[in-house]
């Protein structure tokens, strides 16, 4: 990916805020939305939001997995939907749990390394695309969801092929203890740590009335960054020890050589959420896995054109191309994009 950030959007904050402010997400009307009611095998429910837009019968489809406290109506999603529209493809969002409008049942949420879950919703996903008359099944991850998505292809080594055609993964925090340790600091602890933190707390503590003495109120309502959040909370509501052993064990990074079906992981070297010393090289991500690692584009930033708003469709383009290019399900011609490093 060759990107080159606009004269107006100087630096990795300024990238991502734009991005997910002001940049232009479609070329025409906002994409609609049919919504399924999944019941998930633990007797709880995630929301799934289907694309209503035309397309040929046997197209692929293209699922998209949120990042933290995303939606089908993050900026992202609602791009790739417009490029999907554009491209004749089938598009579906799978809500992680709780991040659909509407608290889930069970005594937990969702966390980076859910790997499980997106296998579930994945061979669902397959098994009624393809019964339906369609072809391929393509993934794409963004953030949490790319590091979920890339950690399930790992995990499936060779069985991943008969699930997905290619996967991508864009600004995903792949050690996830270089990138939780770098958004608790600064201007990042701040501004994003608190946005966060606005919904995910209330999140928890609805969780809490749901199921009394889940975890201590006390300490998730002083946690200030999401290591404290993820030790209270997510780390033990997930099977974890504590928030380190969280972090170790679903970071995608180790696990990227076990993977062996094409793949893309897409990260800016200037992303605020995620330290450029913290990337895989091509020799830790294993030949399967292409690196797109530009200098600049912020966190899912990667916004373009002309002042005063510029457009995500570059960043749609780009992964949606090398996505339908690679579904052919041979290994990626090469593990690196060395013109945009």
């Amino acid at each position: 990916m060759n990107y080159r950030a606009p004269w107006w959007l100087p630096g990795g904050h300024a990238q991502t805020i734009w991005s997910a402010l002001g940049a232009r997400r479609t070329r025409g009307a906002r994409p609609a939305y049919r919504r399924e009611r999944w019941a998930t095998p633990d007797d709880d429910f995630i929301d799934v939001d289907f694309a209503t837009h035309a397309h040929p019968r046997g197209a692929p489809l293209l699922v998209l997995f949120h990042g933290l406290e995303g939606s089908s109506r993050s900026h992202y999603a609602e791009a790739f939907a417009d490029w999907a529209r554009a491209h004749g493809l089938a598009y579906a969002v799978p809500h992680f749990r709780g991040c659909s409008g509407e608290i889930n049942r069970a005594p937990r949420a969702y966390h980076s390394g859910d790997w499980p879950e997106i296998d579930w919703i994945l061979r669902r996903l397959q098994r009624t695309h393809s019964a339906a008359g369609g072809t391929q099944v393509l993934a794409v991850g963004v953030s949490l969801g790319g590091n979920a998505l890339l950690r399930w292809a790992g995990e499936m080594e060779d069985a991943a092929a008969a699930v997905v055609g290619a996967v991508a993964a864009i600004g995903s925090p792949l050690d996830l203890a270089a990138a939780g340790h770098a958004i608790g600091r600064g201007f990042n602890r701040q501004v994003y740590t608190r946005m966060f933190l606005r919904s995910m707390q209330p999140r928890a503590l609805a969780k809490l009335r749901q199921y009394p003495g889940l975890f201590d109120e006390a300490a998730l309502r002083a946690a200030r960054d999401l290591y404290a959040f993820d030790n209270v909370f997510t780390a033990p509501l997930h099977g974890f020890r504590n928030t380190e052993d969280y972090w170790a064990r679903a970071s995608a990074k180790p696990h990227l050589p076990r993977i062996r079906v094409p793949a893309l992981a897409l990260n800016a070297r200037n992303d605020p959420f995620v330290p450029a010393d913290s990337l895989p090289t091509a020799a830790q991500a294993g030949r399967w896995v292409t690196l797109w690692q530009p200098a600049g584009g912020g966190h899912v930033g990667f916004a373009a054109g002309a002042w005063p708003r510029g457009s995500l469709f570059g960043l749609a383009d780009a992964v949606g191309g090398w996505l339908l290019a690679q579904a052919g399900g041979t290994p990626a011609a090469t593990a690196a994009d060395p013109a945009s490093a």
